[in-house]
């Protein structure tokens, strides 16, 4: 087992941190200290990512506005009726904020339901894209950013085969100024995935492929996450996320040249 990092509490103590970290409530000091444990145990990172998809669900739950009669009930819920003794004043009338109330029953009767897995689903890709965003971020904090340290496809993807059980075509894109540098074994959003990592003058390309389960086909899409720019796609095997520090054209260039390579075996 990793030791804890210096400065850490118990383990007992890492899921509230972990949540005060997702809800930016922890100290410079410790939010540092709970981010280097994260990035040493997948499991770890792993619940770190599901917190972080889970509020970034509920913050897209749509906000109608409320009618007169639904605002009026709310506040006669939070205002019971107080019997006032003869001659005396009425009670000076409170302040209330009916739409802070609103939103907390909102969110109360999503997070205690069902609702929370259909939203999930519904913002899965976003909250895979942020997970891929802090894996990748992760891996370039960490000692080395590959597990297994090789330009020899024929190396990578039998390595990443024997570990993960399934890998994406690693493709030799040299000639073009992309140069395989290995790959890793990547946990994102409690999934264990294989990743190939190019390199392209100073920038390090991650590229991350989830395999698919009677997947489709689709095209590539640009996205951002983590302060990243991605480019998403799915060819009915994997879902594929490509992730890099590089301007939007080198990225896009990149995905080009991978994909015909992977169509052309």
């Amino acid at each position: 087992m990793t030791q804890p990092s210096a400065g850490l509490p118990d383990d007992a103590d890492l899921p509230l941190l972990i949540q005060a970290l997702a809800d930016g409530e922890l100290d410079a000091a410790t939010a540092l200290a709970v981010e280097r444990r994260i990035a040493q145990e997948p499991a770890l990172a792993a619940r770190h990512a599901r917190i972080l998809a889970v509020k970034a669900a509920v913050a897209r739950l749509p906000r109608p506005e409320p009618s007169t009669a639904f605002q009026a009930r709310i506040v006669a819920l939070a205002e019971p009726a107080v019997p006032v003794a003869p001659q005396a004043s009425p009670p000076a009338r409170r302040s209330f904020d009916w739409r802070a109330l609103a939103a907390s029953i909102v969110v109360t009767a999503v997070l205690a339901s069902g609702t929370t897995a259909l939203l999930l689903q519904r913002d899965a890709s976003d909250g895979f894209a942020e997970a891929i965003a802090s894996s990748h971020r992760r891996s370039l904090l960490a000692a080395s950013p590959i597990d297994i340290a090789s330009s020899d496809r024929h190396t990578v993807k039998p390595w990443l085969d024997a570990k993960v059980g399934l890998s994406p075509p690693a493709v030799d894109l040299a000639q073009f100024g992309y140069t395989l540098v290995g790959g890793r074994v990547d946990v994102i959003a409690d999934r264990v995935v294989p990743s190939l990592v190019y390199r392209h003058r100073e920038h390090l390309i991650t590229l991350v492929a989830a395999p698919q389960e009677q997947g489709s086909a689709t095209g590539a899409a640009p996205v951002s996450a983590g302060g990243f720019s991605l480019v998403h796609w799915t060819d009915g095997a994997f879902s594929y996320w490509v992730i890099s520090d590089m301007a939007r054209p080198e990225i896009d260039d990149f995905v080009a040249r991978f994909r015909e390579a992977a169509a052309n075996g």
